[in-house]
Formats: structure tokens, C-alpha cells, sequence
């Protein structure tokens, strides 16, 4: 495919399966590079919709729907992972598609995740953490003694924290089994873990790849609460062996696109891969900010064949979550509009809200990243924050 240049031809189309937030951020960044795009979700009021020239008010595997985006759009990309791989398939009948269903369809399904790990682990230098497919009770019988205690994942749709259950013992396992509709699972080890990285890469569709600076993850009941760029606790022995390994990952796959692949970092000091995510990723929105090319533009220009970008950081960078419970007072359930001018007061604080209109707690509304001189300085801005919208450190 030859590269689309979008100021030869400013009517040249993008697709993107998915109305969430990343489809809003690569809409915005694709539209910045002269592109037009066209979203296909079935919610009509998605934040994508609300900022793309057009929307595709369809389901993920509506013919019509996928047709009109594919006769629209001269690249289609994805902006989740539980996008049917089916349908990128046939999208990709008529049109360019980054990722390819192949990729996505690793990436979505816990069982072949982990044995594609293990596949390519003489190559990436990493293995995932021990794990044992659990589909039945004698799978649960026949549990190894030292795979206990563990996380029961089901193998498709979980995400942040859903789909997840600690257990300690067999029986801990069944009743999760239970739980969850006895639905095919995926038991993994608990390792003793230090902290988590994820790593962000993208590879282009002539085989070249970029890798962005580490970041160091922490999370809240599952769900991620701050990215720190540089990562406080990542030596740089442990960035090079990460980044290695996400470059030995994503040419494996044969991926092109944007790929974020998170990893455990233990006590000991060894890196084992956990998951991977096909598209931009929560822990990379401080690209926005702090880097010279942000992970959308990475996306759109590795789906219309385009060069990659520069991944230098320019800045140091916390990047603080925001979740729907800021717009209510403690526990109760008043409700009132947080201190975005307070926040916005900080030095380096740059606000993104999502376009939701119905804050919930636990739901993703935003983000803010604080950009410094020197991480310290970001720091004490993300407390400072943290302090005025009532969330606890």
C-alpha cells in the first residue's frame, strides 16, 4: 500500500472501529494531520462521534454498517480490542486494515495470548507468568499445588479489573468458576510482584519499529491510576530488556500499528510479560504531552503507511486518571463539578475530558498529565491535584 498523504488529497478517510476516548484522541490527531474520519458505534452520543466528520451508527458486525465504512475509508484501525476479528477480516476485503484481525485476535483471547508468549519467549527473552486453562471441574482437580494462589481470568472481554478474581485455594477456584458462568478461564500465578511497566510500540508497515520510553503503572481496584514517565523504580537495564522484548513481540506478530504490552516487573528484578493490548493505550496518554509524536498520531501514521514518528520525551510526566467518582462529594451522593480551574492553575497540568456526559464512579472521564522540568516537580503538581479534587494518595 503507498502511503496516504492527506495534503495531496484533503478528502483522504480514516476508519475507526469504536466510539470510546481512543477513537475521540486518534480522531483529533488524525484531523491535526489533515485526515477525515469516520467512526462506526452503535451509541450514537459516543465521545468519538462527537468529534469525527462522520458516524457510522452501526454494531461491530453490522454489514451495511462495516461496508460503509469500508467504502468511505482508505484505512480502517480499531480502538478496542473486543472488536470481532471477523469484522476486520472482512473489512480488510476492501480496504487497508492496522491491526489485522491476526493480531487483534491474539491480543483478545487470553489462551492464545499467552501461548503466542511462550511461542516467541526465545526471542522476546521473556515468559509469561505460570498459568493452567481452567474449562471444567477436573481442570480445577488437577490444579499443581504451587500455581496457588492465583488470579482467575476469564479468557475473553476483561478489562480493568473485570473478569478477575483473586483465589488461594481449589475451592476458592471453583466458586469463582461459578461466578463467572463456568466460562473457559485462564488460572495465572500470583508472582511477587515490584511493579508493573507497560511499553509502547508501534511498527510500521515496512517492518520498522519504534519503542517509547518505559512507564511505570500503578493501579486502584483494578483500574490504572497513574503513568509516570520516566518510571521512579525502572533501572536502565530492566527498560532495555523491556523494550527489546517489545520489539521481538511485535515483529512476531507481524503487527502493524500501535501496541501497548504490559509486564511485571519482580522482586527479583526478572520481567515477565503479562498482556498486550492491539491499539493506544490508558498508560500511554502522556505521549500527548510529553512527546514529540503522541501514540495517536503513531497510529494514524502507521495506518496510513506513513514514516514513524519521533518517540523522544521531551518532558517528564505523571499522568493521573480521572475517574467519575471526582464529581461527587466523599461518599454521598452529591454531586458537583470538580475544580478544573484549581487543577488547571498547576504548573504543567494539561486536561483532557472525554465528552461523557453521565459520571459514574469507577468510569473513565479524563485525564490529566503533569509535565515538569524533572520528575519531582511533576510529582508534587499530580499531589497537588490529587489534593484539590479530593482523591487520596
Amino acid at each position: 500500500m503507498k502511503p496516504l498523504l492527506p495534503a495531496a488529497n484533503p478528502s483522504t478517510w480514516l476508519g475507526v472501529m469504536g466510539g470510546g476516548q481512543l477513537g475521540r484522541m486518534f480522531a483529533q490527531a488524525a484531523q491535526a494531520m489533515g485526515f477525515k474520519v469516520a467512526v462506526l458505534e452503535p451509541a450514537a452520543d459516543c465521545p468519538a462521534g462527537q468529534v469525527a466528520e462522520r458516524l457510522v451508527e452501526a454494531g461491530y458486525t453490522d454489514a451495511a454498517g462495516l461496508d460503509a465504512l469500508a467504502s468511505q475509508c482508505a484505512a480502517v484501525t480499531t480502538e478496542f480490542e473486543n472488536v470481532p476479528a471477523d469484522s476486520l477480516s472482512k473489512l480488510a476485503q476492501q480496504v487497508f486494515v492496522a491491526p489485522n484481525a491476526h493480531g487483534v485476535s491474539v491480543a483478545q483471547d487470553r489462551i492464545a495470548e499467552k501461548s503466542f508468549f511462550v511461542a516467541c519467549a526465545d526471542k522476546s527473552g521473556v515468559m509469561p507468568a505460570p498459568h493452567k486453562v481452567i474449562a471444567s471441574q477436573q481442570d480445577i482437580d488437577t490444579i499443581a499445588d504451587d500455581l496457588l494462589p492465583g488470579i482467575l481470568k476469564t479468557v475473553r472481554m476483561g478489562y480493568d479489573g473485570k473478569g478477575q478474581v483473586r483465589v488461594r485455594t481449589r475451592e476458592d477456584v471453583r466458586a469463582a468458576f461459578e461466578s463467572m458462568g463456568k466460562v473457559t478461564c485462564l488460572l495465572e500465578k500470583m508472582l511477587p510482584l515490584a511493579y508493573e511497566v507497560s511499553v509502547l510500540t508501534a511498527r510500521g508497515h515496512d517492518g520498522a519499529s519504534v519503542v517509547y520510553p518505559i512507564a511505570e503503572n500503578v493501579h486502584r481496584d483494578g483500574i490504572l491510576f497513574t503513568t509516570t514517565v520516566p518510571g521512579p523504580n525502572v533501572s536502565s537495564a530492566c527498560a532495555q530488556k523491556a523494550q527489546d522484548a517489545a520489539r521481538a513481540i511485535v515483529a512476531e506478530l507481524g503487527y502493524v500499528g500501535v501496541l501497548c504490552i504490559e509486564f511485571f516487573v519482580l522482586v527479583d528484578g526478572s520481567l515477565v510479560v503479562n498482556e498486550m493490548a492491539p491499539r493506544p493505550h490508558n498508560s500511554g496518554h502522556y505521549t500527548i504531552d510529553a512527546c514529540v509524536t503522541s501514540q495517536f498520531a503513531q497510529q494514524v501514521r502507521a495506518m496510513a503507511c506513513l514514516p514513524l514518528g519521533d518517540v523522544r520525551q521531551h518532558s517528564p510526566a505523571v499522568m493521573l486518571n480521572i475517574l467519575g467518582d471526582v464529581w461527587f462529594d466523599g461518599d454521598s451522593q452529591t454531586m458537583r463539578e470538580p475544580a478544573w480551574d484549581r487543577v488547571l492553575a498547576l504548573p504543567g497540568a494539561n486536561l483532557h475530558l472525554y465528552g461523557k456526559d453521565d459520571p459514574r464512579r469507577g468510569r473513565k472521564m479524563g485525564h490529566v498529565t503533569f509535565v515538569a522540568p524533572t520528575l519531582a516537580e511533576a510529582q508534587r503538581q499530580f499531589e497537588a491535584a490529587c489534593t484539590i479534587l479530593g482523591i487520596a494518595l
